[in-house]
């Protein structure tokens, strides 16, 4: 992934791809001085203050005539004079300023312009939230969220492509890659997409995700929404192309698959048994919230004798007083629910928090005592609304909540054969379903035996040390693992 470079100029060649990258050129009398940069990762006013202003009055009385005379000249104190490309490119990723006396010079000045772009008091991320590992999430505006990205990712290769959308508001759009692993196509695809956008106004990068999508006739998202900067990290270093909108501090990526939506930054933290052990647990999770509800209509409306005996007698006296079938059971629970859900959501944090607990413990006691519901289904609800958000992407666990509803009217019109039917459909949409070009449940279909290491389940990291084939990487090896040596016993005698 990091490239090595000969001199200078293929450094400052590679790094004009990125629009965050950028070249002054100042005039000190008869000469003309470069000066190298990016954008996103230094301080604008302390370099016009303290370095162009300070060089053009000094400029009047003096002349540069070694490289080395800039010490003398920038009252800065990290000033370093080096023709060490590998220092140099270090140094330019951590907020330093390239100075040139004169083009095609190898040997120039480093000066230390960094600043600490996102080091704000609130700045975690809010929905995406993790126990173990960082907790740094994006803001809304776009320079910053480019410069926490490069000082977790130090390398020129990351390029960072700016075109504006929104015919009115002229929103500033980036597009993000890694040069040498990201598969170009993808990257024409994003691109063009883009550019093909006719809006007025950008509020928000979730409006381009729907905009770019393969598939608008869908409630599945297409394109992972992530807050977290390690997220994204790790999307760009496998291979994947991101998105982001000036104003958003969501970043989408892709091309995306099914299983990325049920991946959490905690899997990767954590040994890899736990977080194959939690990965399954969600994976069950959404499929318990979907069909949870469905089964209880159509068991309770057609298959009574697939309850065993000693369930059956607290079931029948559970439903005993209630006057509705099943489906009407069923339907004014979990809209209920989804009401609570939605009035807390929007409400203030401490408002909604009560909402939800005292709501849902009056709400539910006084349905079961007013015979509208029994026990068991309100068991059942309870624990399908809980279900429904194992998954760390916000947008999928809407997709789940909607799906639910029309598996209930299937199960309650056709009983078992309802929820076959339903899901049959559901598995012929889903393998239809692309992302960029490439099928939304690969690693299943189609099959890729290697890709399964981590989708139901995350293996060790010895076995994770490739890229996603789906992705067509240009560079497939992530990293060598070093081969395992027999540690000896200290108590060994030798």
């Amino acid at each position: 992934m990091n490239t090595e470079f000969k001199n200078l100029d293929q450094l400052l060649k590679l790094s004009g791809k990125s629009s965050d990258f950028k070249k002054t050129v100042i005039s000190l009398g008869k000469q003309e001085v470069s000066i190298f940069y990016y954008s996103t990762l230094i301080d604008a006013k302390w370099m016009q203050q303290h370095l162009i202003l300070v060089m053009q009055n000094r400029s009047l009385d003096s002349e540069i005539k070694e490289i080395e005379d800039i010490k003398t000249w920038i009252p800065i104190n990290d000033i370093e004079i080096t023709d060490e490309v590998t220092n140099i490119q270090s140094k330019l990723l951590k907020g330093y300023a390239i100075i040139q006396l004169r083009e095609n010079d190898q040997k120039c000045a480093l000066v230390n312009l960094a600043d600490n772009h996102g080091l704000r008091e609130n700045n975690d991320t809010e929905n995406e939230f993790s126990v173990v590992g960082p907790k740094i999430g994006f803001v809304e505006d776009l320079d910053t969220n480019i410069g926490l990205l490069r000082a977790l990712l130090n390398i020129p290769n990351l390029i960072i492509k700016e075109i504006h959308i929104g015919t009115t508001s002229k929103t500033k759009v980036a597009i993000i890659y890694i040069d040498g692993v990201t598969n170009e196509q993808n990257i024409q695809i994003v691109e063009q997409r883009l550019t093909d956008i006719d809006y007025d106004v950008v509020f928000d990068s979730s409006l381009l995700d729907q905009m770019i999508s393969d598939n608008s006739l869908t409630p599945f998202p297409l394109f992972v929404s992530t807050e977290r900067r390690d997220r994204v990290a790790y999307s760009l270093t496998s291979g994947q192309v991101a998105v982001i909108a000036d104003g958003s501090p969501y970043i989408i990526t892709g091309p995306s698959t099914l299983y990325d939506f049920f991946i959490s930054a905690e899997d990767y933290y954590l040994p890899w048994i736990l977080g194959s052990f939690f990965r399954m647990i969600r994976i069950f999770g959404v499929v318990f919230s979907m069909f949870a509800t469905s089964m209880y209509v159509a068991i309770t409306t057609y298959h009574y004798e697939v309850i065993p005996k000693d369930l059956l007698s607290p079931l029948i006296v559970s439903r005993m007083n209630v006057p509705f079938p099943p489906f009407f059971e069923v339907l004014f629970l979990e809209i209920t629910i989804e009401f609570l859900r939605e009035a807390g959501a929007r409400l203030p944090t401490k408002i909604g928090q009560t909402l939800g607990i005292v709501g849902g413990i009056v709400i539910g006691q006084a349905a079961v005592e007013a015979a509208l519901t029994s026990n068991v289904l309100l068991i059942l609800v309870a624990l399908s609304a809980l279900a429904s958000f194992t998954t760390p992407i916000y947008k999928m666990s809407n997709a789940i909540r909607f799906l639910r509803f029309p598996i209930i009217l299937l199960s309650a019109i056709w009983g078992g054969i309802g929820i076959f039917i339903g899901v049959a459909f559901l598995f012929v949409h889903v393998i239809r379903l692309k992302s960029l070009g490439s099928p939304y449940i690969v690693p299943i279909f189609p099959l890729r035996i290697m890709e399964l290491r981590d989708s139901f389940i995350r293996s060790s990291f010895q076995f994770l040390n490739k890229r996603p084939q789906r992705l067509r990487p240009k560079s497939s090896v992530k990293y060598v693992p070093k081969k395992t040596v027999k540690q000896k016993n200290v108590f060994d005698e030798e």
